[in-house]
């Protein structure tokens, strides 16, 4: 089975101060977890090019895919295209075809803050797909998109297939209890299934149940074994409901 790894790095000093909530990592760790992508890493950076430049150099080598969120406006703390190609010792260039769609957009009004939105580090890739108008740029195994959720989504959107892989399935046990109640149960169960991933979340509040297990494996035969297995190990008053 192939497992994909990602990381992704979001970027902004108005995340780290609280201005912005980051919905962003959220949504892209839900998708890529879909398409069959762990996520290894989830890191928040400010909008510091040497500190973009470290972290972009350490997760390229370190994960199949990077993704960055932010930072590629017109203003001056938009650093990030700068940063990645700082990580990856290559020079920003501006692009003739982003400066072309610039100019026409723009018109009398193409100054040099709108230029700097077709700048690119050396060597990128246009990315197009979906409805985009405006593609997602892609340098070795960087995927480069804006901080802003609404158009983050969309070049997601837009280019997502090619990151598909095989896909996880899932098992889920609701049950009734304290979670410690549960432990011993689980632990056997991941014992006699060491490649399970295998999650408990404990739910307050909630009058059905008290106890999620989720249960997932790429193998489907697998995650139904010790589906199978966990079962026949819980006490049956336990089980609420099962998916």
């Amino acid at each position: 089975m192939r497992d994909r790894t990602a990381a992704i790095i979001v970027i902004g000093n108005e995340i780290l101060s609280g201005k912005v909530a980051d919905t962003n990592s959220a949504f892209l760790t839900r998708e890529l977890r879909r398409l069959g992508v762990s996520v290894r890493r989830i890191l928040v950076i400010p909008d510091d090019l040497d500190e973009i430049a470290e972290t972009v150099d350490t997760y390229h080598r370190a994960v199949d895919i990077v993704f960055t969120s932010g930072g590629v406006g017109p203003t001056h703390d938009d650093v990030t295209i700068a940063g990645v190609a700082r990580g990856l010792g290559r020079s920003v260039v501006r692009h003739p075809w982003l400066e072309q769609k610039i100019r026409e957009f723009s018109g009398d009004q193409a100054d040099e803050a709108r230029l700097k939105m077709a700048e690119v580090p050396d060597g990128a890739r246009l990315l197009f797909g979906g409805s985009l108008i405006f593609p997602a740029l892609q340098v070795e195994n960087i995927y480069i998109l804006p901080g802003i959720p609404e158009l983050f989504r969309d070049k997601f959107e837009g280019i997502k297939d090619r990151f598909a892989s095989d896909p996880f399935h899932m098992r889920v046990i609701y049950a009734r209890g304290v979670e410690s109640a549960l432990a011993h149960y689980l632990n056997e169960t991941l014992l006699a299934f060491p490649l399970l991933q295998l999650g408990s979340y404990p739910k307050l509040n909630d009058p059905e149940y008290q106890v999620r297990v989720t249960l997932e494996s790429k193998d489907r035969a697998y995650v139904d074994r010790a589906f199978d297995d966990l079962m026949a190990r819980l006490p049956p008053d336990v089980i609420v409901r099962t998916e």
